[in-house]
């Protein structure tokens, strides 16, 4: 594997393009203004992943093409604010968040153009924009996690059961802030409307095990803790933990137990990882070629086996560890909807008194 360069931008003056080092250069950026690399033969990718193994991706796409990646990564909400503040000068060629939502909130800024490609086609309708200025990369399913020793999955169904009062003070979930919440509250308000939701909302948090706190890892390390015996997660944390070289964190794993809701009607809620091509890319058919790349079959693979994300193409093998938990139906909402939704979801956790 190829040595990342990682750079800290620390200020608006500062004179830095960024320099790779083997196949892509990796930098964390923290000014909207500081100027990168640009080049025919370099795409400039501003990602909200943080996640090492894709570095298999991008060395792979330079090895097919010759362009080299470089890499700026930081939060999404902050990336898009860069994209903006770098106007019809930014360098960036492609952005990619971790969920729906923020690549609705980038979109409704105006900062996609629409691509038509005949292999971007192979990801389903409900997992592309209609218009392409975006597409899913990965899929994750938020699931219900439980602890084995403590709960029957015949007593689990639905999100919308996990309100039943035999639930109380069980029940682990992130905070109202968290992005992969209000999707999951965004897609309910779009099936169920707001009012039920909110009845749905205030359900939820009388269940509460605790107040939120911690990200997806916290609730199942919580729930295998005994705090709660019900987890909302999404699911390729768990994999994390059954794979880590800390013999504690595979007992964790070894305690929780995996169930995909709504199994016998809609399906379990999906958010994706996705990209689009940004309106002022200099490299445009670098961009165009680069999602192509993220899509085809032996990077979907990198996808699933080394992040345990499920894949947005058919036919193509899962972690292991992924695969163990079994198949399920996921929900066909687009995952625009999400993103549309956003506002009334916040709404409705804040009334419901979900902190």
């Amino acid at each position: 594997m190829n040595k990342i360069t990682r750079r800290t931008f620390l200020s608006v003056g500062t004179a830095a393009a960024t320099v790779a080092i083997g196949q892509f250069s990796k930098a964390k950026a923290q000014s909207p203004v500081i100027r990168v690399a640009q080049s025919s033969n370099v795409l400039n990718l501003y990602s909200a992943r943080h996640y090492d193994t894709d570095t298999a991706l991008y060395d792979s796409f330079t090895a097919a093409t010759g362009i080299k990646v470089n890499l700026i990564e930081a939060e999404a909400d902050a990336l898009i604010e860069r994209i903006k503040s770098e106007g019809a000068n930014s360098p960036a060629d492609v952005l990619i968040t971790v969920d729906a939502g923020r690549l609705w909130r980038a979109e409704q800024e105006g900062l996609f153009q629409p691509v038509s490609s005949a292999k971007l086609q192979a990801v389903s309708t409900n997992l592309r924009h209609p218009q392409g200025l975006w597409v899913g990369l990965s899929k994750r399913a938020r699931v219900i996690m439980y602890d084995k020793t403590k709960v029957n999955p015949a007593e689990l169904s639905t999100y919308e059961a996990l309100t039943d009062p035999k639930w109380r003070g069980q029940i682990l979930v992130r905070s109202s802030s968290n992005v992969y919440n209000q999707s999951l509250v965004g897609a309910l308000v779009e099936v169920l409307g707001e009012a039920k939701t909110e009845e749905w909302a205030k359900g939820i948090v009388a269940n509460f095990a605790r107040q939120p706190e911690g990200n997806d890892t916290a609730q199942i390390k919580a729930c295998a803790a005994g705090v709660g015996s019900i987890a909302l997660a999404n699911t390729y944390y768990l994999p994390r933990l059954a794979k880590s070289e800390d013999p504690a964190e595979r007992a964790i794993a070894e305690k929780i137990g995996v169930f995909f809701p709504n199994q016998r009607d809609r399906g379990t809620h999906v958010n994706i990882s996705g990209g689009g091509v940004l309106k002022n890319a200099p490299n445009r058919e670098a961009a165009i070629k680069f999602l192509e790349h993220l899509i085809s079959p032996a990077s979907q693979e990198i996808f699933a086996k080394s992040n345990s994300e499920y894949p947005v193409v058919a036919g193509v093998p899962l972690d292991p560890v992924l695969e163990s938990y079994g198949n399920f139906r996921d929900d066909a909402i687009n995952p625009m909807i999400f993103g549309r939704n956003n506002a009334q979801a916040l709404q409705v956790m804040d009334r419901a008194g979900w902190k």
